[in-house]
């Protein structure tokens, strides 16, 4: 069975643009969009209602919620295959669990207007920390991306982590869909000190940083490059810290993709400091791929 792409909605206009950003990723994949409404209405109202006392308001606000967002949906991509669920549970419960069987999720930040939509929400944030599948999230200020393919550039963040094969993948197949370009970026810092962690032969002089780079980037697309030969791709390496590099190559890219590192049986949050950075600054949305170990 196809896999479907999940979006969280709870009838706040954030969401409301998620879902339509979720329709034209799903119409984009060819798989089908899921609309998930979670409320515990049904936890605290539910005896009351089996003895008769009809649908409750919050009932009624979920089913309201749902439908309006399919209607969302529909108008944005007339032929898609569209789900609605309301669950009783919690927003990140509700997200994490549907994350385990779906492709990717994605969640539109609650904030409104001023500093509050340049905000990342609680929410948002604990999915992306601990979802099982990749998360897309799209927060008040990317208004101007409110369609996947804005400048057809997606931008990728390769790591130090040796196992980021799943965000580079990830990052692949949304430019083969998107028909956009790559570009793969690798920050580097030069030292303070030279470091005596790998001793080289008397007389070989210690590789530079930027050299450095170039290889970790070269060896972390070249299996996924030759797979995707449609796929135009750059290859970066800029001086710097890493999470600024990456927000400044955000300006101007319709999806910023990081590889977050998962371990099983660890149920804290697992993001690392780059990805949390961009979760909260990115100039446009952010894709976190877990890669489990």
């Amino acid at each position: 069975m196809e896999l479907p792409l999940v979006v969280g909605v709870d009838g706040s206009e954030p969401s409301m643009r998620a879902v339509e950003w979720a329709a034209d990723e799903a119409a984009l994949h060819g798989v089908p969009l899921r609309l998930v409404y979670a409320s515990l209405w049904e936890r605290y109202e539910g005896a009351a209602l089996a003895e008769g006392l009809g649908r409750s308001s919050e009932q009624v606000l979920a089913d309201n919620i749902v439908e309006a967002a399919a209607k969302r949906a529909h108008r944005r991509a007339p032929d898609l295959k569209i789900t609605t669920v309301v669950l009783p549970d919690d927003a990140v419960s509700a997200l994490l669990g549907e994350g385990r069987h779906a492709c990717a999720l994605v969640i539109g930040s609650r904030g409104r207007s001023g500093i509050a939509e340049r905000l990342l929400g609680s929410v948002s944030l604990a999915v992306a920390a601990r979802a099982h599948c990749p998360v897309i999230v799209l927060r008040g200020g990317h208004d101007n991306r409110r369609t996947p393919r804005t400048y057809q550039r997606i931008v990728l963040g390769v790591g130090e982590e040796p196992g980021s094969t799943a965000a580079v993948r990830f990052a692949f197949a949304e430019a083969t869909a998107r028909y956009a370009t790559l570009q793969a970026v690798r920050a580097w810092r030069s030292p303070t000190h030279p470091s005596t962690a790998h001793a080289l032969p008397a007389g070989e002089p210690a590789p530079h940083p930027e050299q450095q780079a170039a290889e970790t980037l070269e060896a972390a697309l070249s299996d996924a490059a030759a797979a995707h030969p449609s796929v135009p791709v750059r290859r970066r390496t800029v001086e710097g810290p890493a999470h600024q590099v990456l927000l400044d190559a955000s300006a101007t890219a319709d999806l910023l993709v990081l590889g977050a590192q998962r371990r099983r049986g660890h149920a804290g949050l697992q993001l690392g400091r780059v990805a949390h950075a961009a979760l909260h600054h990115s100039a446009c949305p952010v894709a976190v791929v877990p890669q489990w170990t």
